[in-house]
This record gives structure tokens, C-alpha cells and sequence, in this order.
């Protein structure tokens, strides 16, 4: 793949993320009703929507701003862990939204491999 169709699908799989995190945060924040039940089955409060909203949020925009985008990699991968986490721990194992978690984490890194030439250069694929 040449290296300007490389940087395009990297952002093509960035945008997906940021998209998917800016949908969950924004639903966190403007519909907390219907947040609270999954948030009850994984045993946090529902009053953590307007905590968690925020945070989502955060992270989406620091993973879109080119220059921040390697902290916002790692502050997705850490939440993406966490809901992971959460989900094993109630007896889920590969349950929907761990399965979602886990391709978002895959396409965070995926996408930023793929449009960041820094990152390329310090986890240089070997053929």
C-alpha cells in the first residue's frame, strides 16, 4: 500500500473511532436514562454518565487533534481496557460491547499507525 493510500485509510479508521466515542459520549450526557441500566448491570452508579460523558468526550478530541493524538491513543486504549474489564468481571466474555471495545481499540492504534509516520518508525513492521 503506497504511503498516501496508508495515511487515508488511517484516517479513515481514526474517524470511525472518533465518531463511535463522540456518539457514546454524547448519548452519556443527553440520555442518562438509557445509559443507567447497562451502567447498573456492570455495577457502577448511574449518576457516573455525567462523569463518563465528559471523559469520552475528552478523550475523542485529544485522539482527533494531531498533536495530541498519541495521548488520546492511550487515554481510549486505557478506557476501552476499563469497559473491557468491567465486562469480564460480571461473567461477559465476548460479549457485544466487549467485542466493540476491542476492535475500537484495535482501530485507535491502526489508524494512528497507519497516519502517523512517528509511530511507524518506533514499531517498524517486519516482513
Amino acid at each position: 500500500m503506497t504511503l498516501h493510500r496508508s495515511q487515508w485509510a488511517g484516517r479513515l479508521m481514526s474517524a470511525i473511532v472518533v465518531i463511535a466515542l463522540v456518539a457514546d459520549g454524547t448519548i452519556q450526557l443527553l440520555v442518562p436514562a438509557q445509559v443507567a441500566g447497562m451502567l447498573q448491570e456492570t455495577g457502577f452508579a448511574m449518576d457516573l454518565t455525567r462523569i463518563v460523558g465528559p471523559i469520552i468526550l475528552v478523550c475523542a478530541i485529544l485522539y482527533a487533534i494531531p498533536a495530541t493524538s498519541v495521548l488520546g491513543a492511550i487515554l481510549v486504549t486505557g478506557f476501552l481496557g476499563g469497559a473491557i474489564c468491567a465486562h469480564v468481571r460480571i461473567g461477559e466474555l465476548g460479549s457485544p460491547p466487549e467485542i466493540i471495545s476491542l476492535l475500537l481499540g484495535v482501530l485507535t492504534w491502526g489508524g494512528l499507525y497507519l497516519r502517523d509516520p512517528r509511530i511507524r518508525a518506533l514499531l517498524p513492521i517486519i516482513h
